[in-house]
């Protein structure tokens, strides 16, 4: 038997660490821990989510 834990929050990194960085990362973290993931994530920028295209999206505080 297994358990989920989701997980609702931001991860706060310096600006030169771009998506792809972290996310191999936590990935990594969480292959190490013989763990597993589904899910998905988005870039915040000064309160904003950012869109694929780099352009800003809707407020975080706007969902």
């Amino acid at each position: 038997m297994t358990k989920e834990i989701e997980i609702q929050g931001c991860v706060s990194v310096p600006e030169e660490v771009s998506m792809d960085d972290f996310i191999d990362n936590f990935i990594a973290f969480i292959e190490e821990n013989g763990w597993s993931f589904g899910g998905g994530y988005r870039t915040i920028i000064d309160g904003y989510y950012i869109n694929e295209d780099g352009t800003k999206g809707e407020g975080v505080l706007d969902t």
